[in-house]
């Protein structure tokens, strides 16, 4: 996973893959199939632990709107200075191979419809609690916060002063709070 993460899937080389697996390229074959097989479950892994991550932040059984800032911080923190530059390999990916690769593209997707469900469940618990501002439609406004965190991803690969990165997040969560 870090080696496409670091490198992308059409410029990393099957030697780098080997090195990194510890495996020959027989068994590399034998295990995967194909690097294209490698990559999609490096990739599923990706998802995978970043799904995790999102229902951690967004504890549905804390306080909702509390949940979706500490979402947003997790953003901030991962976008931020080397770890910004670093970049996403969900957002590399959808840059690459989005359009090209429809397997590849339907996990992309999926991970973004996903996010954003999770987070309209979070801020229609937050509505229900009247922590959310009067007309913001939950939905709408996870749209917006997906929008938003993975354009952080994004502007994140200039690696900007954390300090503004949060202050942008916070102006748009003080407009969405009561």
């Amino acid at each position: 996973m870090h080696e496409f993460w670091s490198r992308g899937y059409h410029a990393t080389p099957l030697a780098h893959l080997l090195r990194a697996t510890k495996l020959s390229r027989g068994s590399l074959y034998a295990a995967f199939g194909n690097k294209h097989a490698l990559f999609v479950r490096a990739l599923d892994r990706y998802i995978s632990d970043a799904l995790a991550r999102l229902d951690t932040e967004l504890d549905p059984h804390g306080p909702a709107f509390a949940g979706v800032r500490t979402c947003l911080a997790g953003y901030v923190e991962r976008t931020s200075g080397a770890k910004g530059r670093r970049g996403c390999l969900l957002v590399a990916t959808a840059m690459e191979l989005a359009g090209q690769d429809t397997d590849v593209e339907q996990r992309v997707r999926g991970f973004f419809k996903t996010m954003e469900t999770r987070l309209a469940a979070a801020l229609a618990r937050a509505q229900a609690a009247g922590e959310l501002a009067e007309g913001l439609e939950p939905a709408t406004a996870a749209r917006v916060l997906v929008c938003m965190a993975e354009g952080l991803r994004v502007v994140g690969k200039l690696a900007p002063e954390r300090v503004i990165t949060q202050a942008t997040v916070d102006a748009l969560l003080d407009r969405f709070a009561r």
